[in-house]
């Protein structure tokens, strides 16, 4: 019998579209790319999301390495929590499974500022009843022992769990747990899908 969802936030349902955020700062779309490959693709954004270093270190030290992109990097990066906006038709979704009566969590690779501006601003957390952050835990997905933090704090089993991702690995080593899992493409194969597990 199935007792919790768990989500993924970035994308599944809170929007995180870097390109498309930077070339409405930079219109020159070979450098918007440039900029979008050394902040997004960088080792020092996975450093953000592991918790390991702060936004100013991490902002100098790509700016170190591409001394003539500086200025639009911080640019980027002054505001770039803007381009996370909740993604309606899911949170619908949420909404859905939540009056129904389901334990909701969250299970996500995500940045310390990134949340604080997504509390501030929308109210897509009020519908959680938990859920691990990575900042928070110095683990990212698909390592095992972030998915492990999350069972054990909420004492959860996995069986009685659905887990929802829009990375095959992720969910792949979510299955291997032992967790019914949902590879997410859109609201509405979310819904197909979850209807097949008989949940809505």
């Amino acid at each position: 019998m199935i007792k919790n969802i768990i989500f993924d936030l970035g994308n599944v349902l809170i929007n995180f579209k870097p390109l498309d955020y930077v070339c409405t700062k930079i219109a020159d779309c070979q450098r918007a790319n440039e900029v979008y490959q050394s902040i997004f693709k960088s080792p020092e954004w996975l450093m953000l999301d592991r918790g390991t270093v702060t936004e100013e270190e991490a902002i100098n030290t790509i700016c170190e390495r591409n001394p003539d992109l500086s200025k639009e990097i911080r640019l980027v990066m002054t505001d770039w929590y803007q381009m996370l906006t909740p993604i309606e038709d899911v949170l619908d979704i949420v909404r859905d499974l939540k009056s129904i009566g389901f334990k909701i969590y969250f299970l996500s690779n995500y940045q310390s500022l990134a949340y604080e501006h997504v509390r501030k601003v929308h109210s897509v957390f009020n519908y959680f009843d938990g859920g691990v952050f990575s900042f928070e835990e110095k683990l990212l997905k698909p390592e095992p022992a972030i998915y492990e933090k999350l069972i054990q704090r909420y004492e959860i089993e996995p069986q009685e769990s659905i887990f929802i991702d829009d990375t095959k690995e992720n969910v792949e080593i979510a299955s291997t747990i032992g967790f019914n899992a949902i590879l997410f493409t859109s609201s509405i194969n979310l819904r197909e899908e979850l209807l097949k597990y008989g949940v809505l």
